[in-house]
């Protein structure tokens, strides 16, 4: 017990900026977020369960064993916002589980269905974790990009953000930018901004394709498994006109990039070759 515990586009942009201001100001300038209080269980209650310490900072667990795994989602969705979550991942020999962190909204038919990924895939004992980060907008995806984690993800908590805005979309790990998308809708590049988004987490068994494309199967001897969820803060869009305004660090984001990034969609263009060449937010300066 112990282990446990511990362990769509619119048409009509004059429609899209009225949807958007309205929004904006029902918006709380900052939301604080409990996990105990401000999530529900998605699937895997069984595999469910918080921990408070001695310093009072209280732990979400998620347990994967060959029955199932867990997951949750936020009780609030957003639109626009700043999300920020604390992880501690698998231990050991991971190599098939997914540990997950991902902006989704409610129940939407799939031509409509947007999402913001960030899943840790993780390794056999003593290989590093990936980070495998994707973009969906409007039911399509196909925006993967991975980078190696460079440090021991399950060693000890480390903070995993996603800023969310009319400007850019900005994935951080530990305050450093890693991944940015930018609002190039006025190029025909999709983007999500309809709709509010919840934070979801999960771990789950997907050893067809998580560790070396699926090539390393979860070493059920090693099970349970536990992943740690903490300090869940969220921070909505005051207004579109102070929404996103900070911009990005880019000298630290390229470095991010060059040390780390193991694939790029954007540099892959035997994948696109045969559908007009690579998607169009991959040529636009």
């Amino acid at each position: 017990m112990a282990a446990w515990l511990l362990s769509s586009s619119c048409s009509n942009p004059t429609a899209v900026l009225a949807l958007l201001l309205t929004a904006m100001m029902a918006a709380p300038a900052v939301a604080m977020a409990s996990l105990h209080d401000d999530i529900e269980l998605m699937f895997g209650g069984d595999h469910f369960a918080f921990h408070t310490s001695g310093d009072g900072v209280e732990t979400l667990a998620l347990r994967l064993d060959k029955d199932h795994g867990a997951g949750f989602r936020s009780n609030e969705a957003y639109l626009f916002a700043r999300y920020d979550i604390e992880l501690m991942l698998v231990a050991d020999d991971s190599a098939g589980t997914v540990t997950t962190v991902y902006l989704t909204p409610d129940l939407v038919p799939p031509e409509e269905h947007d999402e913001i990924d960030m899943e840790f895939l993780g390794n056999v004992t003593g290989e590093p974790y990936t980070l495998h980060t994707n973009i969906f907008v409007n039911g399509v995806g196909n925006r993967e990009q991975q980078f190696r984690l460079w440090f021991d993800p399950s060693k000890e908590f480390h903070t995993y953000s996603v800023e969310w805005n009319p400007r850019h979309i900005i994935m951080f790990i530990d305050g450093t930018p890693i991944r940015v998308y930018k609002n190039e809708a006025s190029h025909g590049v999709p983007f999500p901004t309809l709709r509010r988004l919840r934070l979801d987490g999960s771990l789950w068994n997907a050893d067809d394709w998580a560790t070396q494309g699926g090539r390393v199967k979860t070493n059920w001897t090693q099970a349970p498994f536990y992943a740690y969820y903490r300090n869940f803060r969220v921070t909505p869009c005051p207004g579109v006109a102070s929404c996103g305004d900070k911009g990005v660090d880019e000298a630290a984001l390229q470095r991010a990039r060059e040390e780390h990034l193991l694939y790029d969609y954007c540099e892959d263009q035997n994948r696109f070759k045969d559908n007009g060449g690579l998607p169009k937010e991959c040529t636009l300066d």
